[in-house]
């Protein structure tokens, strides 16, 4: 089959860090074209590289404006890598020209506005689906995989941890009056939370808290924790969901799970991200593998990996991580769009954690518990 023809939304860090990497190995994805308002520097003036499409993609198609860009029929999939507020009407925008389109996270600033792209999608029959590559960093896959072998029993807890020392990219963050899209529950917390969803689905009740601890007094949070509490079969599970840029730690702790038959215990985080700064491609060898250093600890009742040893009756060991691929996500979606996969990241999924982060921002306002609806 020929390749599908993509269009980007954009030209900023996460076209360039976090899409780019991962489709141009693809020989199923051509990148044709971009939406840069920007005009092209003149070929006098020795352009830096990374500044802009027509340097960095010559033989790519450059439109300024949105008419002409909606207007290319040969275009298939849009990746929108826009402003967080922009993303539901260009995403709906991109449905209705006939497009499939993938969303960068957060999918939208509220669920009404997702419910609008959602319904926009049903309209076109195309697929639709959310940036949420996290679902394929090397140590989510490896818990998800221990998850799905039920090596932990029936999971009691979970707590899952995304943090940072004050990221260089806070530094523009000096707004102390919130919108809706803005902090890091819309950041990392469209990750965390998806991760939450995807291993144990919808939570009964929310609990939740957020701060501010850059030093300067804001109603838009750089720290959160947000607890799901599980009913039903599952309501004795409490699942945490907590991101800080307070965190002098080597590596920092990204999962811990406890259930009646094992328990898993992660730190570190996924490389690609790093790797992709530090100029590795995605198809060179070593390319989303983490250290040893890192692997998670697994302690299980019963022996369920030849990594574990027998001590004090309990079988322990330190579970080898799986390796990280993003070029995984383009993969599948490909796939979704020949026919050949479901798709894995269903815009509903994206919808319910939108509707958590709406909720967890009401509960630390009202200091309660609430129910999720």
């Amino acid at each position: 089959m020929a390749p599908l023809n993509v269009g980007f939304l954009g030209y900023g860090f996460s076209t360039k860090c976090f899409h780019l990497p991962f489709i141009l190995p693809n020989p199923d994805l051509k990148v044709y074209a971009f939406l840069q308002r920007s005009p092209p520097p003149p070929s006098s003036s020795n352009p830096e590289k990374g500044k802009h499409c027509t340097i960095d993609y010559p033989s790519a198609k450059h439109y300024q404006s949105a008419d002409e860009f909606f207007g290319d029929k040969n275009i298939d999939l849009v990746i929108v890598c826009t402003r967080h507020e922009s993303h539901a009407d260009l995403a709906e925008r991109s449905l209705l020209a006939g497009k499939h389109v993938v969303v960068e996270k957060p999918f939208t600033i509220s669920t009404e506005e997702a419910d609008r792209v959602i319904a926009a999608q049903k309209k076109s029959g195309k697929i639709l689906t959310v940036f949420q590559n996290r679902r394929y960093d090397s140590d989510f896959r490896t818990l998800k995989h221990l998850v799905d072998k039920k090596a932990f029993g029936q999971i009691t807890e979970c707590e899952i941890h995304y943090d940072f020392d004050f990221p260089f990219w806070m530094k523009s963050w000096d707004k102390t009056v919130y919108t809706p899209g803005q902090g890091m529950l819309f950041g990392i917390g469209s990750h965390t939370i998806d991760q939450a969803l995807v291993l144990f689905g919808r939570p009964a009740t929310i609990t939740a808290f957020y701060r501010s601890l850059r030093g300067i007094e804001s109603e838009i949070d750089d720290a959160f924790t947000v607890i799901l509490q599980y009913g039903g079969e599952k309501k004795n599970l409490v699942v945490t969901v907590k991101t800080s840029v307070v965190c002098v730690m080597q590596y920092p702790l990204k999962f811990f799970v406890r259930g009646y038959d094992g328990s898993f215990v992660k730190y570190g985080d996924d490389k690609q991200e790093s790797q992709v700064f530090q100029g590795l491609a995605a198809t060179e060898k070593g390319f989303g593998v983490e250290p040893e250093d890192t692997y998670g600890l697994l302690t299980t009742k019963e022996k369920v990996d030849q990594s574990q040893s027998e001590d004090n009756g309990r079988w322990v060991g330190k579970f080898p991580s799986l390796v990280g691929s993003y070029v995984a996500y383009y993969e599948d979606l490909v796939k979704t769009i020949r026919g050949e996969k479901e798709l894995v990241v269903k815009p509903e999924t994206a919808r319910d954690g939108l509707r958590i982060i709406e909720i967890a921002r009401e509960s630390a306002q009202k200091g309660c518990t609430l129910p999720f609806n």
